[in-house]
């Protein structure tokens, strides 16, 4: 029976995507957020979006500043990366796009604090959403998940599992689930300094409140995701021809080189 031959044929119904930020980036992140903090003339966000933040506040980030230039050049790329990881996994046909920020917020979180089930909206008709902390408390995710899974981890008996995760929900999801063979269509994140997530902004999530000292602090964005007209892909496609003579040039001065020596 072990010559037995079958293929497996996965459905997917999302794709997620993490990216580790640097340290670098997080420190940059947080020293704008200090001053953001200290800034009298702060924009609040609370009225934009769904969060029952008590202790702390939601906050308008500026996408144009200086500082935070490297951080978003490194969504809208990431952004791209997954339109091109979604075609690639599900062989979906999807028009050229260009991806940029629509808005960019911080959450700043403390004991109690919490963002009920939601999802997000841009200007485009495709939209993808990100979502990055720079600071948590040590108690969030003492159960936690992967190498830090602990045995008596469970959603019963107020074991606190959860406190302070972020929850995606993207189907109906029920406990005999994998008694019937139905993937789970839920998952809980861990909120770990510069663990960031790309997800579809349709996909709905909700944050839990966590309880004792400490800041959590998180950094989320919206990105739209434009067609490219037609007239602007054949300008891309006339420079990449143009750009191929120079580069075979490149590629033979280097050949002759490595030959002279």
């Amino acid at each position: 029976m072990s010559d037995i031959k079958y293929t497996v044929y996965p459905l997917p119904s999302a794709l997620m995507m993490e990216h580790q930020l640097s340290e670098q980036m997080v420190n940059t992140l947080n020293q704008y957020l200090d001053n953001l903090l200290q800034d009298e003339k702060r924009e609040s966000y609370d009225t934009q979006l769904v969060g029952q933040i008590h202790q702390g506040e939601q906050l308008k980030m500026d996408a144009e500043h200086e500082s935070l230039k490297e951080f978003n050049n490194l969504l809208t790329t990431l952004g791209v990366n997954y339109i091109q990881q979604f075609v690639k996994l599900t062989g979906g046909k999807v028009k050229p796009k260009r991806v940029e920020i629509n808005d960019l917020w911080s959450v700043h979180s403390y004991e109690g604090d919490y963002n009920p089930i939601h999802d997000h909206s841009v200007k485009t008709e495709m939209g993808i959403s990100c979502t990055t902390w720079t600071k948590v408390p040590e108690q969030i995710g003492r159960l936690g998940e992967g190498e830090n899974l602990d045995e008596n981890f469970s959603l019963y008996g107020s074991s606190g599992a959860v406190d302070g995760f972020l929850n995606f929900t993207y189907g109906l999801n029920q406990i005999k689930d994998p008694e019937n063979l139905r993937p789970s269509q839920s998952r809980v994140i861990r909120p770990e300094v510069g663990r960031l997530m790309i997800f579809p902004s349709w996909m709905q999530h909700g944050v839990y409140p966590f309880f004792g000292e400490g800041e959590r602090r998180t950094v989320a964005a919206n990105l739209n995701c434009w067609d490219i007209p037609i007239e602007e892909l054949m300008e891309m496609r006339d420079a990449q021809q143009q750009n191929q003579p120079n580069r075979r040039e490149k590629r033979r001065k280097k050949k002759r080189n490595k030959k002279k020596n």
